[in-house]
């Protein structure tokens, strides 16, 4: 019988793979018929996701271990690829990670890997895949970026950096790809319920008391939502998208106040 799901006979990267927001948007491009190939860090996780997927929406799910924090992370990942005879149509930019506290007691390493995961090895990833995608008039690009994209963030100010500039580059993209076929989308979740808050310690932030997280589902599925629509961008929640948009709107000096405030501890 064949396979009519939109995404029959197309591939997905998906990084950060083993849990939360890339976990539920493997699913939803397993669900619409895609092949998947899914990165992390963790092998156990990330092999246990692959099996749980490719039996419940008979897809191939590939686990592949990989270190996408390195210099040159993603031009390994896409050697291992190749190297399995596997193509990919649709890179799935999920992987990163915050640190919250002031820039004034933060480690060096763990602010310049904060660059190279959530920046560099997406641009990375990008850069190898996208000319194949335009050659091809399909498939895409879909970046999770955050909230916090939308204003400087005091006491996480390289993260919210971060997520600015995958704002801004996946919005340029969607222009370029403009009536290519090739669909960019920018998902930029609120607090959602996942492990980045954990190894972020945003838990124990103002902010967290702020609102109730969303689940990663819904998330993941306005995100690949959007991306099908080839939406240029999508804030998940009524609350954050009001708040994304106010921001324009504000003095910058009181915006500064305000995120400052809300990343302050408890």
């Amino acid at each position: 019988m064949t396979d009519t799901r939109r995404g029959s006979g197309q591939t997905a990267l998906v990084t950060g793979a083993s849990a939360g927001i890339g976990v539920d948007l493997a699913e939803c491009f397993a669900a619409d018929g895609y092949n998947l190939v899914l990165a992390a860090r963790t092998e156990s996780a990330l092999r246990q996701v692959a099996d749980r997927l490719a039996a419940a929406y008979h897809v191939t799910a590939t686990p592949i271990v990989a270190d996408l924090q390195s210099i040159g992370g993603g031009t390994r990942l896409a050697e291992e690829i190749a190297r399995r005879g596997l193509s990919v149509d649709v890179v799935v930019n999920n992987a990163g990670y915050g640190v919250a506290g002031a820039f004034d007691r933060s480690e060096a390493a763990a602010q310049l890997g904060m660059i190279d995961l959530n920046d560099r090895t997406l641009v990375e990833l990008t850069h190898i895949y996208w000319p194949r995608m335009l050659a091809n008039g399909r498939g895409g690009v879909l970046n999770v970026a955050s909230t916090a994209a939308f204003q400087p963030g005091p006491l996480m100010a390289v993260y919210y950096a971060s997520k600015a500039f995958v704002l801004s580059f996946s919005e340029a993209l969607w222009e370029e790809a403009r009536g290519t076929g090739v669909h960019v989308s920018c998902l930029c979740p609120g607090p959602t319920v996942s492990k980045f808050r954990e190894r972020a310690g945003t838990g124990k932030v103002r902010l967290s008391k702020a609102g109730t997280p969303m689940p990663s589902m819904p998330v993941a599925r306005m995100g690949y939502d959007a991306w099908q629509a080839n939406k240029r961008v999508i804030v998940t929640g009524t609350r954050n998208r009001v708040m994304a948009s106010l921001v324009k709107f504000m003095p910058k000096t009181t915006a500064l106040r305000v995120v400052r405030n809300l990343q302050s501890p408890l």
